[in-house]
């Protein structure tokens, strides 16, 4: 009888040992993950490349899917609600842009679709994620663009307003890459730590691309003396060396000048970019997630601790 007892007591305590790790022993290979943080913008009112201007981010947060596909790689679907803006206050006087008076600010959502290749493999059972895993990655992405600046207090979309006479689209291409690193908390949650910098194809973000206004200056000035949209001419030109004693264009001023009233940067092969630094927590979907971590019964728990 003792043998008999002591063999269901070994048993017992084994099935019920294996059963608290059999939700360990598969690939999960969905995982959802959501994070925070600045959002550095980078283009004709900013210029961290040449210039010592410090750091001026605005603030950014994603929501994201994730798929394994692969021995180091997954892919993630990613929306992302960012702001960003510049000035020429803050400028560095080296890049003589201050005099210009130019302002904006984005809000802008972006999706993206990604691939990620991670340094660690992670086709493996969520109990085998490794406690580091660095990766990187790039992708294709659709942004909106609707660049916004103040007048009289108020904010203003500039896009429709075509101040340089070039169109733009509402939607711009642009392609996320950078570095990441994971952590992991728990079996189900990791730690991410990532910077993603995003190139595009236009050189709008900020409704600023040419170097001056000579090409296009009396188009404002026409706009602005028949009164047909007076506000592009108020928009484009804010240097106060063209601004009469009541802040408003001084049209003999801009005409004397003959369109030498300079705007942009000068530099026609680069376009506008921006960068994220996230923080953020990933969860990895397991059929047994709810049961078995923080929704599960805590009198429960206490009462069965391998479940």
């Amino acid at each position: 009888m003792r043998k008999l007892l002591f063999i269901c007591l070994f048993l017992s305590a084994w099935s019920a040992h294996s059963q608290s790790f059999y939700r360990y022993r598969f690939e999960e290979p969905w995982s959802i993950s959501a994070s925070i943080g600045p959002t550095q913008y980078f283009g004709e009112l900013y210029s961290f490349w040449k210039y010592s201007e410090g750091i001026q981010p605005d603030w950014n947060a994603n929501f994201a899917i994730r798929r394994t596909i692969g021995t180091n790689l997954r892919a993630r679907l990613e929306g992302t609600y960012y702001k960003m803006s510049g000035a020429d206050e803050p400028s560095d006087p080296r890049a003589y842009r201050f005099p210009r008076n130019l302002t904006f600010r984005a809000k802008n959502w972006e999706i993206s679709s990604i691939i990620e290749y991670h340094w660690h493999p992670v086709k493996v059972p969520n109990i085998h994620r490794p406690l580091w895993n660095p990766y990187i990655f790039a992708g294709l992405a659709l942004s909106t663009n609707n660049p916004e600046t103040q007048l009289d207090g108020e904010w203003v979309d500039l896009r429709p307003l075509q101040l340089e006479n070039n169109p733009y689209e509402r939607y711009i291409i642009a392609f996320p890459m950078g570095l990441g690193l994971k952590y992991k908390l728990n079996v189900y949650m990791d730690l991410i730590i990532e910077g993603n910098y995003r190139f595009t194809l236009t050189d709008y973000m900020d409704d600023i691309s040419a170097y001056n206004v000579s090409e296009f200056y009396l188009d404002l000035v026409e706009d602005y003396v028949d009164g047909s949209n007076p506000d592009r001419l108020r928009l484009a030109i804010r240097n106060p060396r063209y601004l009469d004693d009541n802040g408003m264009p001084d049209v003999d001023k801009i005409l004397q000048n003959g369109g030498r009233i300079r705007r942009g940067s000068g530099l026609r092969h680069r376009f506008d970019g921006y960068m994220t630094i996230n923080v953020g927590l990933e969860i990895h979907l397991s059929e047994d997630i709810f049961e078995n971590w923080i929704f599960r019964n805590r009198l429960y728990e206490k009462r069965f601790r391998f479940w």
